[in-house]
């Protein structure tokens, strides 16, 4: 059979672009309010009655209109209606899918019954429900499917052993669960060779279901194209043979789409713009996982005007910053990044700076949350002496940098002798002579002991001077701040609910959340007047 090329809807120049049909994935992404969805409905409508439209928010949720918004679904179950074979009870497209699955299931045993008086040694051939329990429990591989009285019931217990729990009805799954059974049941049906649309393909699920779910459905039905629109650009991703289609905006007066079909192996492949491809903020590319961490938490509080995405390493932020800045001509948007300081000197954090990378003036992100205008502020909104609070912080955090004094200066001399060896050592050399030659120099160079002796006494003019900042910008420890107890002293219960008491206020529009929110920008060299640090004339140091 001859391929056909799937066509686009229109671009404002009226020209009309096609995708080549053998690609198994369609993947339409783009901003919110970018027209995804109209794009999606004008590429269903020009594919006529090839078009399969899924939806889980239209299949869950009874519709007022009549339809359960598939044509297919409705007209199969319609005719089983109208045939006197199913009663016209089920509103919802969820519903009727299971009916006709059970519908099918019943026709199948009856005929198989029949064929028995002829044939006895006829098999039981596999039917609909079969498919669509074998991925169910694929996806699921903890639940099992009862079949019971001509009902589809659900259990947890291994291998359907249910111990006198007779299972539960589908109407009691999760909304998770019923669009994972609504998409299996729905592709069951899919007439063959269809031009499968799905619309948020992620919505109510896990992303790990998710990335399941579509394989084995795009497994079950190898004969049908699946097109995605989607906000969740891992899932985009994880469509290894996909063409995407970047939708940047809709003109509702001439019908036309301004919209890039972007080729193989291009932006969408790289993990960090596939992370925030849609959003018309400026993007903050931040250490720390997504959950857990305390950047996460704090810095899309801080910085507002931003979308915060968390990377992980320090590496990943100032790899991920440059890289897509890197792309601005592409996606028009600016980034910065955030990294602890930890020990780097002063000529590290100046180029990281002249590279958008925002580096505070403290070691790491739990010094933020000792700054002594921030202990101040949760002092004083649970009813505390602000300054017996922080004198009482300050001098912990002092007596113990005095105590470890000599060994933050160790870690700290070990730090640059890293970076001077890693930069020494990465030049061209003209043969194995010279390089031996050159690093048997590097010891009396980089006088390790020195820079050691340097810092010590650096260190201990701080404690000298009570610089209560100057230590919280080179002091790497963690433990200093549930043994500051400035939790307790605060009327609060351990370093968690400190935290979470200044996440609190910072959620609201207060006083004291702008007194806190201009304490940390202040760790930026930052006012709340100016979130974005100006580094322009330093892009190309």
């Amino acid at each position: 059979m001859a391929t056909k090329n799937i066509q686009l809807p229109p671009q404002p120049s009226g020209r009309r672009l096609t995708i080549d049909e053998t690609a198994r994935q369609i993947v339409i992404v783009g901003a919110n309010g970018a027209g995804k969805s109209r794009f999606t409905a004008r590429m269903a409508k020009d594919a006529g009655n090839r078009a399969y439209v899924l939806s889980a928010l239209n299949a869950i949720f009874e519709r007022t209109n009549g339809s359960t918004g598939n044509e297919v679904i409705d007209g199969r179950y319609n005719t089983c209606v109208s045939s006197g074979l199913l009663h016209a009870a089920e509103s919802t497209q969820f519903d009727r899918v299971l009916a006709l699955l059970m519908h099918d299931e019943m026709l199948n045993l009856i005929n198989y019954k029949i064929t028995r008086r002829s044939a006895p040694d006829t098999p039981l051939l596999p039917t609909p429900l079969d498919s669509v329990i074998d991925v169910w429990q694929q996806v699921f591989p903890d639940n099992r499917v009862l079949i019971e009285s001509g009902r589809m019931l659900f259990s947890r217990r291994p291998d359907g052993e249910t111990d006198g729990d007779e299972g539960y009805a589908p109407s009691r799954l999760s909304a998770g669960e019923k669009a994972v059974l609504y998409y299996i049941g729905a592709m069951v049906f899919a007439p063959k060779r269809s031009l499968v649309f799905v619309d948020s393909p992620e919505l109510f699920l896990h992303p790990t279901v998710t990335q399941s779910l579509w394989n084995h459905l795009e497994i079950m039905r190898p004969d049908c194209r699946f097109i995605y629109t989607t906000h969740d650009l891992d899932f985009a991703a994880s469509r290894s043979s996909s063409s995407a289609i970047w939708v940047r905006n809709y003109d509702p007066r001439t019908l036309t789409w301004d919209y890039e079909v972007l080729p193989a192996q291009s932006v969408l492949t790289d993990d960090i713009y596939r992370s925030i491809l849609g959003s018309r903020k400026p993007v903050l590319f931040i250490e720390g996982e997504a959950r857990r961490s305390i950047d996460s938490k704090l810095y899309p509080l801080i910085f507002r005007e931003f979308t915060v995405q968390p990377l992980g390493s320090c590496n990943k932020v100032i790899e991920a910053t440059r890289t897509f800045n890197d792309l601005n001509a592409f996606h028009h948007l600016d980034s910065r990044g955030i990294v602890d300081r930890d020990r780097r000197d002063v000529k590290e954090v100046e180029y990281l700076r002249g590279k958008r990378i925002m580096v505070p003036e403290v070691a790491e992100v739990e010094n933020l949350l000792l700054v002594e205008e921030v202990v101040r502020t949760v002092a004083s909104f649970r009813g505390k002496d602000e300054n017996s609070v922080a004198s009482k912080v300050r001098r912990y955090v002092i007596n113990e940098f005095r105590h470890e004094l000599e060994q933050q200066a160790l870690l700290h001399t070990r730090h640059r002798v890293k970076r001077i060896v890693e930069c020494r050592i990465d030049g061209r050399f003209q043969n194995i002579d010279v390089l031996e030659r050159h690093m048997a120099t590097l010891p009396r160079e980089i006088n390790p002991r020195g820079i050691y002796e340097n810092l010590c006494r650096e260190f201990r003019d701080y404690v000298k001077r009570s610089d209560y900042a100057a230590i919280l910008r080179v002091y790497n420890q963690k433990s200093i701040l549930p043994g500051s107890n400035v939790a307790v002293m605060c009327g609060l219960k351990d370093k968690d609910d400190y935290l979470y008491t200044i996440l609190k206020i910072l959620r609201h529009d207060s006083p004291e959340a702008t007194r806190l929110r201009n304490a940390i920008l202040q760790c930026f060299n930052l006012s709340s007047g100016s979130i974005l640090p100006d580094s322009d004339d330093n892009d190309e140091n």
